[in-house]
């Protein structure tokens, strides 16, 4: 993650003069966001003499780390009746992939889960996750094929309150984020949940693919009309993936990182420490 950073130090240390045009567009290149970038420029050309490298990625430092928020609060189990997290994205985006991931990282914790296999209109994500709980021996409940979404969930939560289970993964379907249709039946899958128990869903996580940049901060701006969104999963930060959405995220939504997804294997999943965040980008 820190790659581009580094590249950018490299960048500026072998140049006489710095080319504060060329800094702006590589900065917004980062993912950072286009205000936080231009932000960064004004301040170090405020200083009105030349700058170094180390100056350069000093000042983006405090700035990404005095726009983020602290560590999200760590996951526990309610009082009563199941915690419910509802998984949602694009496909494309390791959404389900994350939610088993995720139910890993609960279970070694110690909690009881079950994940929801609600993305019945894919056949491969139904598999994908049923394999994913194989492997992790963790239950996967599943649908008829083409089932409704929120009828899987509803059938889950029942299972998961009767068995005294601690946390519920509900795995949607791959939503594309310009279609008003399928945004629409996140709608439904809450109002479902919330049948059975008013406050459900406890967490809304959006997953967004690092790589994908100003496209993963459209996504969130959509999918935080439809579903209310509490905390983002970025993953793929062990590719090409800068790691910058995180930040133009919450600048302009508010919404935090809760995980971060750093590779293919099931311990490759961590939850967002904001220290450690600003560390491996810069």
């Amino acid at each position: 993650m820190a790659g581009f950073f580094k590249n950018l130090l490299n960048k500026i240390t072998n140049k006489a003069d710095v080319d504060w045009d060329e800094l702006e567009a590589d900065l917004i290149g980062s993912d950072i966001g286009v205000r936080m970038a231009i932000q960064i420029v004004e301040e170090l050309q405020d200083l009105g003499r030349k700058v170094s490298g180390d100056e350069i990625v000093a000042t983006t430092r405090k700035h990404i780390a005095d726009s983020l928020p602290g560590d999200p609060v760590a996951l526990k189990p309610r009082s009563q009746g199941p915690y419910v997290i509802l998984m949602v994205g694009i496909n494309g985006t390791g959404k389900t992939t994350s939610s088993a991931k995720l139910a890993y990282y609960l279970k070694n914790q110690g909690h009881s889960v079950l994940l929801a296999a609600a993305d019945t209109f894919r056949a491969a994500a139904v598999d994908q996750l049923d394999r994913w709980g194989t492997r992790l021996d963790i239950p996967v409940l599943k649908g008829a094929p083409n089932a409704d979404p929120s009828s899987v969930c509803y059938t889950a939560h029942q299972k998961a309150i009767a068995d005294g289970t601690d946390f519920l993964i509900c795995d949607t379907a791959g939503r594309i984020h310009t279609r008003d249709n399928l945004m629409s039946e996140l709608g439904k899958i809450r109002r479902t949940l919330g049948k059975q128990e008013e406050t459900s869903p406890h967490l809304t996580l959006l997953v967004v693919d690092a790589t994908t940049g100003g496209n993963a901060l459209e996504q969130a701006r959509q999918f935080h009309k439809a579903a209310d969104l509490d905390g983002i999963v970025v993953t793929k930060l062990d590719g090409s993936g800068k790691g910058g959405v995180a930040v133009a995220i919450h600048n302009e939504l508010e919404i935090p990182t809760h995980f971060l997804g750093t590779g293919e294997e099931p311990e490759q999943f961590r939850p967002f420490k904001k220290d450690e965040y600003v560390n491996d980008l810069l």
